[in-house]
């Protein structure tokens, strides 16, 4: 009997030596990386002070709001029905369109149409505006040199808003995207390069380019602005087609009839946006000032593929400025295929520390994979819910596939998924070869649904945010959603 409890004493002494030893060594790991990011920061050189772009400004900025609000009422407001706004009469309203005409090369008509459309603005629309107002001192500096470049009007700014309410990360319900919202052929069409992991779309600068090549490609067509405007919305041909149905007829107002209903509201949203900009000082629609503008940030050709967390670590950058800086990758990952090489865009002060300590970082980035490889364990030993009932399976990522979309494939969770094949991050390349384990009680237990109490300010593209490996469609599926509108206290299931 004391021989069994000796015996007993060293196997339980043994394993919690081992099991101290394991962990010793993983904290000396974690450790070693720690101190090799802070022995690269201590060593940078030329490091001016800089502030990231104030959290508060930035959720203004990409707010979902004021987008999902002009996409509802171009598609649905009745612009004949009459809006009452007593502070505002038809008769100064008629005077300020004669004065306006006479400054821009739009024939701006005052009609009801117009009148109601910028009545119902001012009455519903007052708060929305004035967060496009503080997004606009950001854009449309950028937006106005490459209209000057292409002889375009200046006035052409505001399309943008009707667009995309000047959020660079609107996507409507067709898969228009970005801040002009182009669709994939017309993006295609001017060079907009869409693939698993990049969407030019989203690129404020190349998509800007495409929209001026677009915008003067149709007046060369059309030679009216205001057609223009109809044919960046509805396509050349529909506005063709309403032209020849109307027996040849050249006005918008003559054609409205005969183009598709959303067009019909579109120019009239245009107009009323123009004017409301015009006279923001007499309704009071007053914005924010911007803490900078686009031209206060800068780019840079990577050499090495690097993450939004590899990037937020070592400059000290949150992820959500990153992301909203950078909004055209889509594994926030910033991409290296052989030649081909992707730029990375943040403020001109975070620019100047990179460039001046690119060695620096290229090398603690090989380090630090290289630290990786010598840490990586069988998968094994990492595995969690393997038993005897478990079948070994293998995947090969394709092109634009999702660590979600892989683990929601098989029934898994993606911690484990991540952990059965040593995944730092949520990044994975097509081509790499994922071990998966399946058929566990303890798996099914691991995907089963949590959820999520929406508050005031939520959406789904901000609850996605909060949650790994899952997208704002996936929530809206998995939730029977018919629409993007949520309320405060929404019970949603988040797999």
């Amino acid at each position: 009997m004391h021989f069994l409890k000796n015996m007993l004493f060293i196997l339980i002494s043994s394993t919690a030596a081992l099991a101290q030893t394991s962990v010793a060594t993983q904290f000396s790991i974690d450790t070693l990386v720690i101190s090799d990011l802070q022995k690269l920061k201590n060593s940078f050189v030329n490091h001016p002070t800089s502030n990231c772009i104030d959290s508060r400004w930035l959720d203004l900025l990409t707010e979902e709001t004021s987008f999902e609000d002009f996409q509802t009422d171009i598609l649905e407001l009745d612009l004949a029905a009459s809006v009452s706004f007593d502070s505002l009469s038809s008769e100064k309203l008629q005077a300020d369109f004669e004065l306006l005409n006479a400054q821009t090369p739009f024939k701006l008509e005052y009609n009801s149409v117009v009148e109601n459309t910028v009545k119902s603005f001012l009455k519903y629309r007052k708060n929305g505006f004035q967060k496009i107002i503080t997004r606009s001192e950001y854009y449309f500096p950028l937006f106005e040199s490459k209209l000057a470049k292409y002889n375009i009007p200046l006035e052409l700014k505001y399309l943008a808003i009707v667009e995309s309410a000047l959020n660079p990360q609107a996507k409507s319900k067709v898969g228009a995207s970005g801040l002009w919202q182009f669709m994939y052929g017309t993006g295609k069409q001017f060079n907009l390069e869409v693939n698993s992991y990049v969407d030019e779309r989203f690129d404020p600068v190349k998509a800007t380019e495409a929209a001026c090549s677009y915008l003067s490609e149709l007046y060369s067509i059309f030679g009216d602005w205001n057609l223009v405007l109809a044919a960046y919305n509805a396509g050349p041909g529909n506005v063709s087609k309403a032209i020849r149905r109307s027996g040849g007829k050249q006005n918008y107002w003559e054609i409205r009839t005969y183009l598709p209903s959303e067009t019909a509201n579109y120019v009239p949203a245009f107009i009323a946006t123009l004017y409301l900009f015009t006279h923001q000082d007499e309704y009071g629609i007053k914005g924010e000032k911007a803490p900078q503008t686009f031209f206060e940030t800068d780019t840079l050709h990577l050499k090495k593929q690097m993450t939004f967390k590899q990037i937020e670590d070592i400059l000290d950058i949150p992820e959500g400025e990153i992301h909203f800086l950078n909004p055209i990758y889509k594994q926030k990952t910033i991409p290296v295929f052989g030649d081909k090489k992707h730029a990375l865009r943040l403020s001109k002060s975070k620019i100047g520390l990179f460039v001046s300590n690119e060695d620096k970082i290229y090398n603690y980035l090989d380090s630090l994979n290289i630290k990786e490889q010598r840490t990586t364990f069988k998968p094994t030993r990492n595995v969690v819910a393997v038993n005897s009932n478990s079948s070994k399976k293998h995947h090969t990522v394709r092109r634009g596939q999702s660590i979600g979309i892989i683990a929601q494939k098989y029934g898994v969770s993606i911690s484990n998924l991540k952990k059965w094949n040593n995944l730092r991050s949520n990044t994975i390349i097509a081509g790499k070869k994922l071990v998966i384990y399946s058929g566990s009680k303890s798996e099914v237990q691991a995907v089963s649904s949590n959820y999520y109490i929406v508050k005031r300010g939520d959406s789904l593209y901000t609850i996605a945010k909060k949650h790994s490996g899952i997208s704002a469609n996936d929530i809206k599926r998995m939730n029977n959603l018919k629409s993007n509108n949520l309320k405060p206290g929404m019970r949603l299931k988040i797999r």
